[in-house]
């Protein structure tokens, strides 16, 4: 009590010192401050004057002492302490109450019964010795009447208490008559009935004090008083015009430089006298008119209430006083003066016990316990009555409670812990009961429904949590970020925001664990709403960082990680927390919307993908403007290009798998699809410019018939062949400006890169299982993870590029042997022989060049264009062959010189392939060894086969020209029939189809 603190000179002084020095220091080890008390101001308002609280305190035992004293019926009588002393150790108990003017006042402290009023709320008795003090080292006996507990208790000395009696008796034994007053008052009998300062000034003088000073201290506080109570404060709101209270005012106003003659016969005192009556007997329709209203005005009756309900508390103990309901009795005889009622005290005395809770640091549960039981009669009284006065008390003192409760509940993780967790109910119940009471009794728009008393607790807790887990989370931030900036540890390189979800989440387990309990009598979903708070402000963090992320990072995903294992525990403890509530805690979810962390880290795993691909498919571009295939290049002949994109597209995917997400099975097609277009983009351009299998077929000639007799080499047809030749050569020159071994390297490239992923497929299976150990739920789907693109294309590439080999070494690189030499002229000077011997070198190029998974590919490809280009000059050879039927001879010779080429005595192709791939000529040579009019039979009959008897009759249509060489293609057939070296033949063509003999 800051008030009793701040008295001097009395014999409780030092006991008051003391217990202040002790809640000081329980204050600091609670962690509490020691100044709760300086910071919480009064809810009655502060006196206009300047009286002191030892002022206040006389005063109010002042009016005690006197309503004790005069509402008993016998005489008053003194007896200084000495004598009664003297007197209570040597009369009797019964003889001792016989001439005590009151009984109470009198009754010994070593017979009072256990306190019912202590019982009523919920405090514990004391453990002391009521006849001695419980400090082992002091020797002060303790009070030995109720009377005497009160005057130590308000720290009045023996003296001043002597005097006070004193002054008392000499007004009891005077008899006045009061001019503006017409009874006459029998001052022992009826204390509201006299201005009691008033009385006092003229029953003292100097003499009666110690000295001067002090009894000029002590007419001065009178005065004070007197101003208070009449002219300040009164208990009638005085008009502007009234005459007695400017004469009062002069005669105050005065007195602080003429002090006033008190004695009763002087003029000034009469004066007074009248002034001091004529306010104090004001009185409005329904009060009393001997009533003496001087001390019944707010806020100064309810200060000096206080004054005397502070004695109730003992400092030295750290208690109420056991005595309280005897105490209490004898406080109630100064309501007549005080203008208190029981509504009222049942105010100042919440006020008292809260406010001795405050000031003992908070140490004694009980206190706010008993505060709390007192709120509920509180709260009864605040329905029975309309009194704007008693709203005006109710409304500030609970507003004080609340405002002191509100302050420490708003962020109630700083106050409270595990060990004080009982005292933080005690506050919560206190807090909540006055928010009930201010809203529903005294906001008269609250009371349209009953409901509102339980939303009025419901949204008072609801802030609680709200307001406090916002201060915790901010200053759980600060913490982590001070802790990480100046930590050396390996802490020190962990996120804020990592860090910052698991103390959030430690955070949320306390809270569910220590406070929502509590919380959860007033708000059955706390914990929920607590979780629904740290999920909001934790959320408003991971915005603002995923919105300046751009790159994903080992960082960026240890935060995202943190913030979903967060958010599954605080969503965890919602679910929990709501299972009984009416709607399964949809209102809270609601409250969560998903972090969709998993989200952020798939959009920034598919950005890492696209850069990745994006650089790799630049990569690839410059990589092949450098490549020269070269066959020297490294031992296995393949492109060193292919090498360096391939270690790229393993660098991407260790890379991937290595990225600390939880998705990675259902992420990695996008970054396959991604290197599968770049390497199939590769392989593409690895075949570009090579041409295909028809870029070096030779156009055909148009058909001619043989002349008959005449010589097919002539000096005047050879310009006319080198010119064909060019002509041929120049369509080739755009696909020609590749040597074999660039084939041959190209060809590695392509067979290397199949093995390369294929091997990269059985390594993203591995990752991918033992990923599946490690997340659960993952479900692998193989053909999503492989490589089909870029596998198709070089599986296609592969063959195209055999297939160019071939035929461009056939029809372009052997073209002088096969096409401008072979059967050219004289048959036995022109046969196969050339072209087989220019072809085996080539054959071991590719031998020693192609791999050997590859190297029968191509062999196979070259014979298959060997045997095309047998063909194809037997069937489109041009004016310049001509073939009789002797020539099948020849013919079927070179054909087995050909094919004895690939079957290398044993060593080749297998005979199988080779034979299979001689069918079609082995089919068309017999049309070489057949006569001549069979020949012409049998096409007309393919002829009117396929066109009709009609179109027969009138002239055999031109049969066009398939390329697919058959001996029953009618086309074949003609072809055979243009090269016979017959007239019959040649007589045929002319007649049906008018043929040329040369070009």
């Amino acid at each position: 009590m800051a008030r009793l603190l701040r008295e001097r000179g009395s014999p409780g002084h030092s006991r008051r010192e003391s217990a202040g020095n002790s809640l000081r220091l329980s204050l600091s080890k609670s962690g509490m401050s020691s100044s709760s008390a300086e910071l919480l101001p009064s809810p009655f308002g502060e006196l206009s004057c300047k009286l002191s609280d030892a002022e206040l305190r006389e005063t109010a035992y002042e009016i005690f002492v006197a309503a004790c004293r005069t509402t008993s019926g016998k005489p008053l009588t003194f007896i200084s302490q000495s004598e009664k002393a003297a007197a209570v150790s040597a009369t009797p108990p019964s003889a001792e109450r016989s001439p005590s003017p009151s009984p109470s006042m009198q009754r010994s402290l070593t017979s009072t019964a256990a306190s019912k009023m202590k019982k009523a709320l919920g405090l514990k008795p004391s453990k002391k010795n009521p006849g001695k003090d419980s400090s082992p080292s002091r020797t002060v006996k303790r009070p030995a009447t109720v009377g005497e507990l009160i005057r130590v208790q308000m720290g009045v000395s023996e003296q001043t208490d002597s005097r006070i009696r004193r002054g008392l008796l000499r007004i009891s034994a005077s008899q006045f008559f009061f001019s503006t007053v017409p009874i006459i008052h029998k001052l022992g009998r009826r204390v509201e009935s006299i201005a009691l300062p008033l009385e006092l000034l003229q029953q003292f003088k100097a003499s009666d004090f110690p000295d001067l000073q002090e009894y000029e201290t002590w007419r001065s506080r009178n005065l004070k008083v007197l101003e208070a109570g009449l002219l300040l404060h009164p208990f009638i709101p005085l008009e502007k015009s009234d005459i007695a209270s400017q004469r009062l005012k002069q005669i105050i106003r005065g007195a602080s430089e003429n002090p006033i003659d008190t004695g009763k016969n002087s003029e000034s005192m009469q004066v007074l006298r009248s002034a001091v009556m004529s306010l104090a007997y004001r009185t409005t329709p329904g009060f009393s008119s001997d009533v003496c209203h001087w001390a019944d005005g707010s806020p100064l009756n309810l200060n000096l209430y206080q004054m005397l309900l502070d004695a109730l508390f003992d400092y030295g103990e750290g208690s109420i006083v056991e005595e309280i309901d005897e105490v209490l009795e004898l406080f109630k005889k100064t309501w007549v003066v005080l203008g208190i009622n029981h509504m009222i005290h049942n105010l100042c005395f919440l006020w008292f016990l809260f406010h001795c809770f405050v000031t003992t640091g908070h140490t004694d549960g009980d206190l706010l316990l008993a505060a709390d039981n007192l709120l509920v009669e509180v709260a009864n009284d605040a329905k029975t009555t309309k009194d704007p006065i008693y709203s005006k008390i109710l409304s500030s003192t609970l507003s004080s409670i609340m405002g002191w409760t509100e302050k420490r509940l708003l962020a109630y993780h700083e106050t409270f812990n595990s060990s004080n967790i009982e005292l933080m109910q005690c506050v919560v119940s206190l807090g909540v009961s006055a928010a009930k009471i201010l809203v529903d009794d005294i906001a008269h728009e609250y009371r349209r429904r009953r409901r509102e008393e339980v939303d009025v607790a419901r949204s008072r807790i609801d802030t609680y949590i709200r307001s406090s887990l916002r201060t915790a989370f901010a200053q759980t931030m600060e913490k982590v970020d001070s802790i990480r900036r100046s930590s050396k540890t390996q802490n020190a390189t962990l996120p804020v925001l990592v860090i910052l979800a698991k103390d959030i989440g430690d955070l949320a387990k306390k809270e569910k664990e220590i406070f929502s309990p509590i919380l959860k009598r007033w708000h059955p979903l706390a914990a929920g709403v607590a979780v629904a708070t740290l999920h909001s402000c934790y959320g408003n963090e991971l915005k603002q960082f995923i919105s300046g992320v751009t790159d994903l990072t080992f960082d960026s995903i240890k935060v995202l990680k943190a913030a979903q294992k967060l958010e599954k525990d605080l969503v965890l403890i919602a679910v929990e927390d709501s299972v009984d509530s009416e709607d399964g805690g949809k209102g809270l979810i609601r409250e969560m919307p998903p972090y969709e962390a998993e989200s952020a880290i798939s959009s920034l795993t598919k950005a890492w993908v696209k850069a990745r691909v994006d650089k790799l498919g630049e990569l690839v571009d410059r990589n092949l403007q450098q490549e020269t295939w070269n066959p020297r290049a490294n031992k296995e002949s393949f492109a060193p290009s292919s090498v360096e994109v391939l270690r790229l597209v393993d660098e991407a995917l260790d890379a991937f798998f290595q990225l600390p997400i939880p998705f990675h099975q259902a992420l990695l097609p996008d970054l396959i699809v991604g290197l599968d277009r770049c390497l199939q983009y590769y392989v593409a351009k690895t075949k570009a410019g090579c041409g295909t299998r028809n870029s070096f077929i030779p156009a055909l000639p148009a058909l001619t018939r043989v002349e008959i007799a005449s010589k097919l080499w002539k000096k005047k047809d050879k310009s006319q062949i080198l010119q064909r030749r060019k002509l041929q050569d120049g369509t080739l020159n755009g696909e020609n400006s590749f040597s074999l071994v660039q084939f041959c390297v190209r060809m590695n490239t392509l067979h290397h890169i199949q093995t390369e992923l294929q091997n990269l497929e059985k390594k993203i299976t591995t990752c991918l299982k033992n990923l599946e150990s490690s997340q659960a739920g993952i479900i692998t789907n193989g053909s999503e993870n492989k490589f089909e693109l870029t596998l198709a294309a070089s599986l296609e590439g592969i063959q195209q590029l055999c297939e160019a080999t071939a035929y461009k070494m056939v029809f372009c690189n052997l073209s002088h042997v096969l096409w401008n030499f072979l059967y050219v002229g004289d048959k036995s000077s022109s046969r196969i022989d050339s072209f087989v011997k220019e072809l085996d070198p080539n054959l071991e190029t590719i031998s020693t060049t192609v791999h050997n998974r590859v190297r029968n590919r191509v062999i196979t490809a070259l014979m298959k264009a060997s045997f095309d280009g047998f063909l194809l000059v037997l069937l489109a050879g041009g004016p310049s062959r001509a073939f009789t039927r002797q020539d099948s001879q020849i013919l079927e010779e070179d054909f087995k010189a050909l094919k004895d080429l690939y079957f290398a005595d044993g060593d080749g192709l297998p005979v199988e392939l080779v034979e299979k791939a001689a069918t079609q000529v082995k089919n068309i040579l017999p049309l070489f060894r057949a006569e001549t009019e069979s020949l012409i039979v049998r096409f007309k009959q393919v002829v009117t086969e396929a066109y009709g008897a009609a179109a027969a009759k009138s002239r055999y249509p031109m049969p066009p020209t398939t390329g697919h060489w058959s001996p029953a293609e009618a086309n074949t057939i003609l072809r055979v029939l243009c090269y016979r070296n017959d007239e019959a033949a040649s007589k045929f063509l002319k007649k049906t189809y008018n043929l040329p003999k040369k070009l």
